[in-house]
Protein backbone atom coordinates (compact mmCIF):
# COMPACT_ATOMS: atom_id res chain seq x y z
CA UNK A 1 0.00 0.00 0.00
CA UNK A 2 1.19 3.28 -0.88
CA UNK A 3 2.55 5.27 1.89
CA UNK A 4 1.94 9.17 1.12
CA UNK A 5 4.55 11.32 2.95
CA UNK A 6 3.91 14.32 5.11
CA UNK A 7 4.27 16.88 2.66
CA UNK A 8 1.70 15.53 0.56
CA UNK A 9 -0.77 15.29 3.28
CA UNK A 10 -0.16 19.00 4.73
CA UNK A 11 -1.17 20.16 1.18
CA UNK A 12 -4.62 18.93 1.40
CA UNK A 13 -6.69 22.23 1.83
CA UNK A 14 -9.87 22.41 3.65
CA UNK A 15 -11.37 22.64 -0.01
CA UNK A 16 -10.40 19.05 -0.67
CA UNK A 17 -12.35 17.99 3.13
CA UNK A 18 -15.45 19.70 1.64
CA UNK A 19 -15.49 17.44 -1.39
CA UNK A 20 -15.18 14.41 0.51
CA UNK A 21 -17.17 11.16 -0.87
CA UNK A 22 -19.92 9.82 1.73
CA UNK A 23 -18.95 5.87 2.66
CA UNK A 24 -20.67 3.39 4.99
CA UNK A 25 -19.06 0.33 6.05
CA UNK A 26 -16.48 -0.75 8.55
CA UNK A 27 -12.73 0.51 9.50
CA UNK A 28 -11.14 -2.65 11.47
CA UNK A 29 -7.62 -0.77 13.15
CA UNK A 30 -4.41 -3.15 12.53
CA UNK A 31 -2.93 -1.08 14.77
CA UNK A 32 -2.84 1.75 16.97
CA UNK A 33 -2.54 5.46 15.27
CA UNK A 34 -4.08 8.80 15.72
CA UNK A 35 -7.47 9.82 14.40
CA UNK A 36 -7.32 13.73 14.04
CA UNK A 37 -10.35 15.70 13.51
CA UNK A 38 -8.70 17.45 10.52
CA UNK A 39 -6.29 15.51 8.72
CA UNK A 40 -5.12 18.47 7.05
CA UNK A 41 -4.50 20.71 10.00
CA UNK A 42 -3.25 17.36 12.25
CA UNK A 43 -5.42 18.38 14.74
CA UNK A 44 -6.30 15.94 17.61
CA UNK A 45 -8.61 16.94 20.52
CA UNK A 46 -7.88 14.95 23.54
CA UNK A 47 -5.26 12.94 21.63
CA UNK A 48 -7.47 10.51 20.55
CA UNK A 49 -5.95 6.94 18.82
CA UNK A 50 -7.41 3.68 17.28
CA UNK A 51 -6.93 0.52 19.19
CA UNK A 52 -5.65 -2.19 17.12
CA UNK A 53 -8.56 -5.01 16.87
CA UNK A 54 -11.27 -2.90 17.00
CA UNK A 55 -13.83 -1.99 14.56
CA UNK A 56 -15.27 1.39 14.06
CA UNK A 57 -17.69 2.79 11.69
CA UNK A 58 -17.24 4.56 8.59
CA UNK A 59 -18.70 7.73 7.59
CA UNK A 60 -16.93 9.38 4.98
CA UNK A 61 -13.97 8.78 2.45
CA UNK A 62 -11.45 11.88 1.42
CA UNK A 63 -11.80 10.97 -2.08
CA UNK A 64 -12.27 8.31 -4.61
CA UNK A 65 -9.35 6.54 -4.64
CA UNK A 66 -8.94 7.38 -0.94
CA UNK A 67 -6.07 7.35 1.37
CA UNK A 68 -7.86 9.10 4.72
CA UNK A 69 -11.09 7.29 6.27
CA UNK A 70 -13.49 9.13 8.44
CA UNK A 71 -15.38 7.07 11.19
CA UNK A 72 -16.88 7.07 14.65
CA UNK A 73 -14.95 6.70 17.80
CA UNK A 74 -17.06 6.58 20.81
CA UNK A 75 -16.44 8.45 23.85
CA UNK A 76 -14.09 11.19 21.48
CA UNK A 77 -15.21 14.69 21.37
CA UNK A 78 -16.08 15.34 18.51
CA UNK A 79 -16.71 11.37 18.11
CA UNK A 80 -15.82 12.08 13.76
CA UNK A 81 -12.54 11.31 12.96
CA UNK A 82 -9.67 10.76 10.06
CA UNK A 83 -7.02 7.82 10.26
CA UNK A 84 -5.22 7.15 7.14
CA UNK A 85 -6.49 4.08 5.85
CA UNK A 86 -2.96 2.27 6.41
CA UNK A 87 -3.61 1.81 9.98
CA UNK A 88 -6.89 -1.06 9.00
CA UNK A 89 -8.31 -2.86 6.99
CA UNK A 90 -11.39 -0.69 5.23
CA UNK A 91 -14.13 -2.59 4.26
CA UNK A 92 -16.95 -0.19 2.39
CA UNK A 93 -20.34 -1.19 1.16
CA UNK A 94 -21.62 -0.44 -2.16
CA UNK A 95 -18.20 1.55 -3.13
CA UNK A 96 -16.11 1.72 -6.13
CA UNK A 97 -13.18 3.27 -3.83
CA UNK A 98 -11.40 0.08 -2.64
CA UNK A 99 -8.32 -0.93 -4.54
CA UNK A 100 -8.52 -4.02 -5.82
CA UNK A 101 -6.58 -7.29 -4.38
CA UNK A 102 -3.13 -7.87 -5.74
CA UNK A 103 -3.19 -9.14 -8.78
CA UNK A 104 -6.61 -8.31 -9.66
CA UNK A 105 -7.78 -6.15 -12.25
CA UNK A 106 -10.78 -3.69 -13.10
CA UNK A 107 -11.89 -6.11 -16.02
CA UNK A 108 -11.68 -9.35 -14.20
CA UNK A 109 -13.87 -7.66 -11.37
CA UNK A 110 -17.00 -6.62 -13.71
CA UNK A 111 -16.52 -9.79 -15.87
CA UNK A 112 -20.16 -11.35 -15.20
CA UNK A 113 -20.45 -15.13 -14.03
CA UNK A 114 -18.01 -15.15 -12.41
CA UNK A 115 -18.65 -15.19 -9.01
CA UNK A 116 -18.05 -18.21 -5.93
CA UNK A 117 -20.16 -16.93 -3.11
CA UNK A 118 -23.07 -14.75 -2.34
CA UNK A 119 -23.66 -12.25 0.72
CA UNK A 120 -27.29 -11.79 1.67
CA UNK A 121 -27.42 -8.15 2.75
CA UNK A 122 -30.65 -8.10 5.17
CA UNK A 123 -31.78 -4.30 6.84
CA UNK A 124 -33.64 -3.99 9.71
CA UNK A 125 -34.98 -0.76 8.57
CA UNK A 126 -36.27 0.78 11.26
CA UNK A 127 -32.32 1.30 12.82
CA UNK A 128 -31.29 2.69 9.30
CA UNK A 129 -33.72 4.94 8.57
CA UNK A 130 -33.70 6.58 12.17
CA UNK A 131 -30.02 6.68 12.62
CA UNK A 132 -28.12 6.85 9.21
CA UNK A 133 -27.89 9.82 7.34
CA UNK A 134 -29.98 9.36 4.18
CA UNK A 135 -30.44 13.11 2.84
CA UNK A 136 -34.14 12.49 2.63
CA UNK A 137 -33.83 10.25 -0.85
CA UNK A 138 -35.44 7.38 0.70
CA UNK A 139 -39.30 7.62 0.89
CA UNK A 140 -39.53 4.27 2.86
CA UNK A 141 -37.98 6.30 5.58
CA UNK A 142 -39.97 9.03 5.41
CA UNK A 143 -43.08 6.92 5.58
CA UNK A 144 -41.37 4.80 8.47
CA UNK A 145 -39.98 7.87 10.57
CA UNK A 146 -43.91 9.52 10.08
CA UNK A 147 -45.76 6.51 11.40
CA UNK A 148 -47.21 5.32 8.08
CA UNK A 149 -45.17 2.28 7.23
CA UNK A 150 -44.36 -0.10 9.64
CA UNK A 151 -41.45 -2.40 9.48
CA UNK A 152 -42.98 -6.15 10.42
CA UNK A 153 -40.42 -7.84 8.67
CA UNK A 154 -36.51 -7.87 7.95
CA UNK A 155 -35.98 -6.25 4.56
CA UNK A 156 -33.60 -6.92 1.35
CA UNK A 157 -30.87 -4.16 0.79
CA UNK A 158 -29.09 -6.57 -1.94
CA UNK A 159 -27.87 -10.09 -2.80
CA UNK A 160 -24.50 -9.36 -4.50
CA UNK A 161 -22.27 -12.18 -5.88
CA UNK A 162 -18.82 -12.37 -4.74
CA UNK A 163 -15.71 -13.38 -6.80
CA UNK A 164 -12.37 -13.98 -4.12
CA UNK A 165 -10.06 -12.62 -5.94
CA UNK A 166 -11.94 -8.94 -6.45
CA UNK A 167 -12.25 -8.61 -2.76
CA UNK A 168 -15.24 -6.46 -2.45
CA UNK A 169 -14.74 -4.44 -6.07
CA UNK A 170 -16.55 -7.36 -7.65
CA UNK A 171 -19.37 -5.72 -9.85
CA UNK A 172 -20.88 -3.02 -12.40
CA UNK A 173 -20.70 -6.18 -14.94
CA UNK A 174 -22.17 -5.24 -18.00
CA UNK A 175 -25.71 -7.62 -18.51
CA UNK A 176 -29.54 -7.32 -19.54
CA UNK A 177 -31.07 -3.69 -18.38
CA UNK A 178 -32.96 -3.34 -15.18
CA UNK A 179 -36.63 -4.53 -15.56
CA UNK A 180 -39.25 -6.18 -13.31
CA UNK A 181 -43.01 -6.83 -14.51
CA UNK A 182 -45.52 -5.59 -12.11
CA UNK A 183 -46.12 -9.24 -10.23
CA UNK A 184 -42.61 -9.23 -9.35
CA UNK A 185 -43.11 -5.67 -7.78
CA UNK A 186 -45.85 -6.39 -6.16
CA UNK A 187 -44.08 -9.45 -4.57
CA UNK A 188 -41.36 -8.02 -3.42
CA UNK A 189 -42.12 -4.73 -2.24
CA UNK A 190 -43.31 -5.87 0.84
CA UNK A 191 -39.40 -7.47 1.63
CA UNK A 192 -37.93 -3.86 -0.10
CA UNK A 193 -40.23 -1.50 0.90
CA UNK A 194 -38.17 0.93 -1.55
CA UNK A 195 -40.52 -0.81 -4.13
CA UNK A 196 -43.62 0.89 -2.63
CA UNK A 197 -42.51 4.41 -4.21
CA UNK A 198 -39.99 4.09 -6.86
CA UNK A 199 -37.40 1.84 -8.34
CA UNK A 200 -34.01 3.68 -7.85
CA UNK A 201 -32.82 1.47 -5.28
CA UNK A 202 -33.68 -1.54 -6.80
CA UNK A 203 -32.09 -0.01 -9.97
CA UNK A 204 -29.18 0.20 -8.24
CA UNK A 205 -28.51 -2.96 -6.35
CA UNK A 206 -29.12 -4.41 -10.12
CA UNK A 207 -26.59 -2.57 -11.84
CA UNK A 208 -23.98 -2.80 -8.75
CA UNK A 209 -24.71 -6.78 -8.52
CA UNK A 210 -27.87 -8.40 -10.20
CA UNK A 211 -25.61 -8.09 -13.54
CA UNK A 212 -23.31 -9.89 -12.07
CA UNK A 213 -24.79 -13.13 -11.86
CA UNK A 214 -27.24 -15.02 -14.76
CA UNK A 215 -30.54 -14.76 -13.37
CA UNK A 216 -33.05 -11.96 -15.11
CA UNK A 217 -33.82 -9.21 -12.95
CA UNK A 218 -37.10 -10.59 -12.16
CA UNK A 219 -35.42 -14.07 -11.06
CA UNK A 220 -33.29 -12.39 -9.20
CA UNK A 221 -35.16 -10.81 -7.08
CA UNK A 222 -37.65 -12.92 -6.45
CA UNK A 223 -35.03 -15.52 -5.46
CA UNK A 224 -33.19 -12.47 -2.77
CA UNK A 225 -36.25 -12.31 -1.16
CA UNK A 226 -37.32 -15.72 -0.93
CA UNK A 227 -33.81 -15.62 0.83
CA UNK A 228 -35.26 -12.80 3.32
CA UNK A 229 -38.13 -14.87 4.47
CA UNK A 230 -36.29 -17.39 5.59
CA UNK A 231 -34.35 -15.80 7.41
CA UNK A 232 -37.43 -13.50 8.80
CA UNK A 233 -38.52 -16.49 10.25
CA UNK A 234 -35.64 -18.46 11.47
CA UNK A 235 -34.49 -17.80 14.65
CA UNK A 236 -32.43 -14.87 13.53
CA UNK A 237 -36.27 -12.71 12.29
CA UNK A 238 -37.85 -14.15 15.68
CA UNK A 239 -34.89 -12.67 18.09
CA UNK A 240 -34.62 -9.18 16.14
CA UNK A 241 -38.45 -8.64 15.98
CA UNK A 242 -38.76 -10.28 19.54
CA UNK A 243 -36.26 -7.45 20.83
CA UNK A 244 -37.83 -4.55 19.09
CA UNK A 245 -37.48 -1.56 21.26
CA UNK A 246 -35.03 -3.34 23.62
CA UNK A 247 -31.56 -3.74 23.67
CA UNK A 248 -29.52 -7.26 23.07
CA UNK A 249 -26.36 -8.56 23.47
CA UNK A 250 -24.47 -9.36 20.73
CA UNK A 251 -23.03 -12.50 22.39
CA UNK A 252 -26.24 -13.35 23.57
CA UNK A 253 -27.36 -13.27 19.92
CA UNK A 254 -25.26 -15.99 18.50
CA UNK A 255 -25.59 -17.82 21.85
CA UNK A 256 -29.01 -18.54 20.68
CA UNK A 257 -28.20 -19.09 16.80
CA UNK A 258 -26.11 -21.61 18.15
CA UNK A 259 -28.17 -23.17 20.74
CA UNK A 260 -31.01 -23.56 17.59
CA UNK A 261 -28.87 -24.40 14.24
CA UNK A 262 -25.26 -25.05 15.60
CA UNK A 263 -22.17 -22.97 15.66
CA UNK A 264 -21.60 -23.36 11.87
CA UNK A 265 -25.19 -21.76 10.87
CA UNK A 266 -23.70 -19.02 13.06
CA UNK A 267 -20.57 -18.47 11.57
CA UNK A 268 -22.10 -17.35 8.50
CA UNK A 269 -24.05 -14.42 10.51
CA UNK A 270 -22.51 -10.86 10.68
CA UNK A 271 -24.46 -7.96 12.59
CA UNK A 272 -23.70 -4.79 11.59
CA UNK A 273 -24.13 -1.07 14.16
CA UNK A 274 -24.78 2.51 13.28
CA UNK A 275 -22.91 4.65 15.47
CA UNK A 276 -21.74 1.95 17.58
CA UNK A 277 -24.95 0.74 19.25
CA UNK A 278 -28.24 -0.03 16.55
CA UNK A 279 -28.76 -2.30 14.33
CA UNK A 280 -28.81 -2.11 11.16
CA UNK A 281 -27.96 -5.13 9.33
CA UNK A 282 -27.87 -8.38 9.42
CA UNK A 283 -25.53 -10.13 6.55
CA UNK A 284 -25.52 -13.84 5.79
CA UNK A 285 -22.50 -15.60 3.48
CA UNK A 286 -24.40 -17.97 0.70
CA UNK A 287 -22.21 -20.62 -1.10
CA UNK A 288 -22.68 -20.16 -4.77
CA UNK A 289 -25.75 -22.78 -5.08
CA UNK A 290 -27.96 -21.75 -2.29
CA UNK A 291 -31.70 -22.90 -2.21
CA UNK A 292 -34.11 -20.81 -0.71
CA UNK A 293 -36.99 -23.92 -0.36
CA UNK A 294 -36.04 -25.23 3.16
CA UNK A 295 -34.53 -23.65 6.57
CA UNK A 296 -32.30 -21.36 7.23
CA UNK A 297 -29.54 -24.65 7.95
CA UNK A 298 -30.24 -25.30 4.31
CA UNK A 299 -29.83 -21.86 3.14
CA UNK A 300 -26.29 -21.26 4.49
CA UNK A 301 -25.03 -24.97 3.80
CA UNK A 302 -21.73 -25.27 2.54
CA UNK A 303 -20.93 -21.22 2.28
CA UNK A 304 -17.87 -20.22 3.90
CA UNK A 305 -17.68 -18.82 7.82
CA UNK A 306 -17.90 -15.07 8.20
CA UNK A 307 -15.10 -12.16 7.99
CA UNK A 308 -16.36 -11.36 11.46
CA UNK A 309 -19.42 -12.11 13.86
CA UNK A 310 -20.06 -7.79 13.97
CA UNK A 311 -19.55 -4.93 12.59
CA UNK A 312 -19.36 -1.26 13.92
CA UNK A 313 -21.37 -2.63 17.20
CA UNK A 314 -20.37 -2.24 20.53
CA UNK A 315 -21.10 -5.53 23.13
CA UNK A 316 -24.81 -4.53 23.79
CA UNK A 317 -26.71 -3.35 20.90
CA UNK A 318 -30.34 -1.83 20.06
CA UNK A 319 -32.74 -2.97 18.41
CA UNK A 320 -35.16 0.22 16.93
CA UNK A 321 -38.65 0.03 17.33
CA UNK A 322 -40.57 -0.19 14.24
CA UNK A 323 -43.09 2.24 13.50
CA UNK A 324 -43.86 5.12 15.04
CA UNK A 325 -42.85 5.15 18.49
Amino acid sequence: MRIYIAAALLAFTSLACSASESASGSFAATQSCEAFSSFAKRTNPGDIKVSAGTSYTVREINKVDYDWVRIEVPGAQPALRWVQRECGKPALEDQQASRLPEGASGAVCSAANQQDSYVLAITWQPGFCEHTKYNGKKPECDAMNGGTLEAKTLSLHGLWPNKKECGTQYGSCSGQPFALSKDTIEKIAPWMPNFFYERTFGAYEWNKHGKCQSLPPDDYFIKAVSAVRVVNESEVGKIVLGNTGKSIRVSDFFDKIKARYGEKVADTITLVCTQHKYLQEIRVSLALDFATDRELPQLVANAKPAASRAVGCADEIYVEAAGRN
